[in-house]
This record gives structure tokens, C-alpha cells and sequence, in this order.
């Protein structure tokens, strides 16, 4: 008698649960290469460029931390932009775009991977559209169930308006800002139902990365403790929820306020 496919691959001898652990990486490793070539239209029709004004004033800058190091960065004046009055990068942009595409670069190069800077600014976005899939299901997951994971992380690789924010050459700040958005949200998520201070940590320093990386911190600083709220009035409060949102609000507000452009934004405004 013929063998199926599934036996000649070994995959009917496996268990249930082996079988569902399976299925769950295929969909979600589908999600993430389809959320990435999604956004490589405009690379494979035109070529691999930055586009549009903002995408290329953060390659300069970015490829001017490359070539002189963070302390020049922090430091630098360009003459070039808001001309003539020029503007001091330092404390006028937020540099975790920056920071992380030359983290990749430097991490590449360590590894004698040759690549071109502009290369990278290019495709950071689609790579981290790739990173988003994997914490919209873990994020899911938590909420609800793997199943439902899989649904979310298969239409965040779609959806129409983070792939307009995330193509490749858009090289601007919501390119990893939505990614650290949703990281932060699941850490939460995490550190509310163990009530861990290694979660509420970890959650502290997801926070403190989407600081760096977009102005748009303001909605995650401004939802969790309305989350607290409302558990609070449903009668759902406890010590887990006061561990992990102490916590994470305090050192949260303590590391954002060591970024530049922030300073002591979130403890002098109504925001």
C-alpha cells in the first residue's frame, strides 16, 4: 500500500499537541514572509531608494551615526535642515530609528555581512512589519487563544493602512513604532496576570523604546492606567495589577524622561 505524504514526512506519527504546535509555526511563518514581501513593491518596481522627505532626512542622520558614532550624533548641528536656521538633531528627533538601524548595521558588519547602510534603512520596516506578526499572535494568544492569534497575525500582515506606513524605502518612525506599540501592550498584558516584576520590567523597557522611536508614546502612557481604571471599578483589582502598574508606570516615566526631546514631558504636561 502507497504511504500518504503526511507518513512519509514522519508528520502522522507525531502527537495531537505536535501536530497543533506544527500547523501554528506554518501559519505564522507564512504571516511574517507574506507580511515582508508584501511591502517590496516599490524595491522590486523601481529600485532599493529611501522616498519622500522625512525617510530621507532619518537616513542622513542615521548614516551620519554610522560614520561618527552616537556622542557626535547626539551633538550634531545640521545646516542642511529647517535651512537657514539649521537644527540641533540631538534634542530634536526621537533616535530610536536611528539607533536601531545601526544597531542591525554594526551587528551585520560584526558578522563580516558585507551591506550598504541605505540597504538596511530600507528594509527595516518591512523586517519589522515581519517582527509585528509574531506580537500581534503572542498578544492574541494571551487575550484570547492561539487560534485567534493566528487570525490577528494573518490580517496585521495585510492590512492596508500599516502597509502604507511600512513599505519598503518609507523609512520614518512608525516603521518599528507600531511594532513596539503592540510589544508593550503584551508585556503588560503579562505583567497584570503574574503580577511579575521581571515582566513589569521588561514592559518598563518596551515603553521605553517606543519612547524613543515615535511621539505617538502618549497613547500607551495614557491607556494602561485607564486599563487600571476600569479594573479598578469592575472590582477586578489586585495585588498582581498594583505590582506590575507601579512598576511599570514609574520606571517607565523615569527611562522616557532620559530621551532628549522628551526631557520632563510626561511629568510636566496634562498628557
Amino acid at each position: 500500500m502507497a504511504k500518504s505524504v503526511l507518513d512519509v514526512i514522519g508528520i502522522s506519527s507525531l502527537s495531537q499537541a505536535k501536530k497543533e504546535t506544527l500547523i501554528q509555526m506554518t501559519v505564522l511563518s507564512i504571516a511574517c514572509i507574506l507580511a515582508f514581501a508584501a511591502r517590496l513593491f516599490s524595491v522590486l518596481r523601481f529600485e532599493s531608494v529611501i522616498h519622500e522627505f522625512d525617510p530621507y532626512f532619518n537616513y542622513r542622520t542615521t548614516k551620519h551615526l554610522v560614520e561618527h558614532g552616537y556622542y557626535d550624533f547626539h551633538n550634531w548641528f545640521d545646516d542642511r535642515a529647517w535651512y537657514p536656521l539649521g537644527r540641533i538633531i540631538g534634542g530634536t528627533i526621537y533616535p530610536g530609528l536611528m539607533v536601531t538601524a545601526s544597531t542591525i548595521f554594526n551587528s551585520l558588519n560584526f558578522l563580516n555581512i558585507t551591506i550598504n547602510i541605505r540597504n538596511v534603512c530600507v528594509f527595516l520596516a518591512p523586517l519589522f512589519s515581519s517582527f509585528t506578526v509574531i506580537v500581534v499572535y503572542l498578544l492574541t494568544k494571551e487575550v484570547k487563544n492561539a487560534g485567534a492569534g493566528l487570525v490577528a497575525a494573518a490580517m496585521i500582515a495585510i492590512v492596508p493602512g500599516y502597509i502604507s506606513r511600512s513599505v519598503a524605502g518609507s523609512y520614518d518612525n512608525e516603521g518599528i513604532a507600531i511594532f513596539c506599540m503592540l510589544l508593550t501592550y503584551f508585556l503588560w498584558i503579562k505583567a497584570s496576570k503574574t503580577g511579575s516584576i521581571s515582566w513589569s520590567c521588561m514592559c518598563a523597557l518596551a515603553y521605553f523604546y517606543m519612547v524613543s522611536s515615535w511621539g505617538g508614546y502618549v497613547f500607551l502612557i495614557n491607556l494602561i492606567p485607564i486599563h487600571v481604571f476600569v479594573l479598578m471599578v469592575t472590582g477586578r483589582f489586585s495585588h498582581r495589577i498594583y505590582v506590575a502598574y507601579c512598576i511599570t508606570y514609574s520606571l517607565g516615566t523615569i527611562l522616557s524622561m532620559q530621551i532628549p526631546f522628551v526631557g520632563f514631558a510626561p511629568v510636566e504636561t496634562s498628557e
